[in-house]
């Protein structure tokens, strides 16, 4: 064999010895590694098993504990589980409800500040400007004699000057005692007034008898026409308008003669008149409709004695044949809600109309019926759970709620008043509006000894 080839061949024999070997080590070196990581996933096993006991028994003892918590608390509350839950949401229905009238209060008042502060600043300029008197002007039913010896001519022989004047007039004339004064009666102001003007001229000229005396009141009744009729255009050009029909002016004459409350009617739609035409300008309205509306508004109260209805569709009925505009027609109709309400100078006539009325000094009323008004605003507040006392005062502009402290809490007044007043609304006729404040007071009181 060649030398050569034989090395060659034990090279190769030491190298594939060399490889066994090393193949050897390398499996002996893995199994060990495989062994050791065994080792430690099976230790990680019984750690993890371990802790998994523990939680499961942590879990067991919570419910336990959780369990016997809710039986004490049933226990000592004496409910069972779903009464607490039903206790524990109503508690949660108080607090909301508590919540809800927070700032329903809140969001109210915000509100009716805002509104309050541009209507004042609205109604304030507009009677700033007006300026009407507060004086009621009341038809004189009387007239002064010179001597009591005027009585006899007056009733006349057999008493046929009396009946004479009685039967022309429409009205009754009293001669009583009372010195040196007659009376006249009569349910119409206007007739009243023409009588007093002829009894008036019948004492001047001092010559009483029937033919003298339907003379005089032939002569006072025309000479009070004439008069109605320019009293009416006066009360326009106050208004500055323009004419109107002879018919409408005669009646705005005769409410010179009507009082409503003590309130003089015809200065009232004078004043309304105004009061319309400063609100329509600063509301961007005709001026000049609203102030037509505004004076004709009452027209009804002149005739609602003669025609059958409310003064309100009768006035409107009676401006319609008279050629008014439909707006102010709907207007005068609708005031008080007789009719529905077709624009804003409707709603304009109907606020300043309650304005002029409600304002302080306007009106004047019986004391038995102001007493009755007050009764009836005390016994609508009083009637509410919690409330101990009630109080009407600013001449029943506002009544004054005293309530219970351990019934109403503070965060129920809100409500309360709201209910009080929203009963007032229903349940009483008043003009302009009724404050509502309910107090709620809470006194502690301790001794030192």
């Amino acid at each position: 064999m060649d030398p050569l080839a034989s090395l060659s061949l034990s090279a190769a024999a030491g190298l594939c010895v060399g490889w066994l070997a090393c193949r050897f080590v390398a499996r002996r070196d893995g199994g060990a590694t495989l062994r050791a990581r065994g080792t430690a996933l099976e230790a990680e096993a019984a750690f993890l098993a371990a802790e998994r006991t523990r939680v499961e028994a942590a879990r067991t003892e919570a419910d336990a504990a959780l369990a016997r918590a809710r039986a004490r608390l049933a226990e000592v509350a004496g409910l069972d589980v779903a009464a607490v839950r039903k206790a524990a949401l109503d508690e949660l229905e108080r607090e909301l409800a508590t919540e809800r009238a927070r700032r329903i209060a809140a969001s109210s008042a915000a509100t009716r500040e805002e509104a309050d502060a541009r209507a004042r600043t609205l109604v304030c300029t507009a009677l700033q400007r007006v300026a009407a008197s507060h004086a009621a002007e009341r038809t004189v039913t009387s007239v002064d004699l010179p001597d009591d010896a005027f009585k006899g001519r007056i009733v006349g022989r057999e008493g046929r000057n009396l009946r004479a004047f009685e039967k022309a007039t429409g009205c009754d004339v009293l001669v009583d005692d009372a010195p040196g004064v007659v009376t006249i009666s009569g349910f119409d102001p206007v007739r009243r007034e023409a009588a007093r003007r002829a009894m008036v001229d019948l004492v001047a000229d001092g010559r009483i008898h029937p033919a003298r005396v339907e003379e005089a009141v032939a002569a006072a009744t025309k000479a009070l026409e004439a008069e109605l009729v320019e009293t009416g255009r006066a009360a326009l050009l106050e208004c500055a308008l323009a004419d109107a029909h002879p018919r409408v002016l005669t009646l705005l004459g005769r409410l010179r003669y009507r009082t409503s409350y003590g309130q003089n009617v015809l200065r009232h739609a004078v004043e309304v008149s105004h009061l319309c035409g400063v609100l329509a300008a600063e509301m961007g309205l005709d001026a000049r409709l609203a102030r037509r509306a505004g004076l004709l508004h009452d027209l009804g109260k002149a005739v609602d004695h003669e025609v059958e209805g409310a003064h309100a569709p009768v006035g409107g009925d009676v401006a319609k044949r008279c050629g008014e505009a439909p707006l102010v027609v709907n207007a005068i109709a609708s005031h008080h809600e007789d009719v529905p309400q077709e624009s804003a100078y409707a709603v304009l006539v109907q606020v300043c109309d309650a304005i002029s009325a409600a304002r302080p000094g306007a009106r004047s009323d019986d004391a038995e019926r102001y007493v009755r008004r007050m009764k009836d605003l005390e016994a609508v507040a009083a009637g509410f759970p919690g409330v101990t006392e009630a109080y009407a005062v600013q001449a029943g502009r506002e009544v004054r709620v005293i309530v219970d402290a351990a019934a109403i809490a503070d965060a129920d007044a809100p409500a309360l008043a709201r209910a009080i007043a929203k009963a007032v609304e229903e349940g009483l006729s008043y003009p302009g509006e009724i404050r509502v404040t309910v107090l709620r007071e809470t006194q502690v009181i301790d001794w030192a000894r």
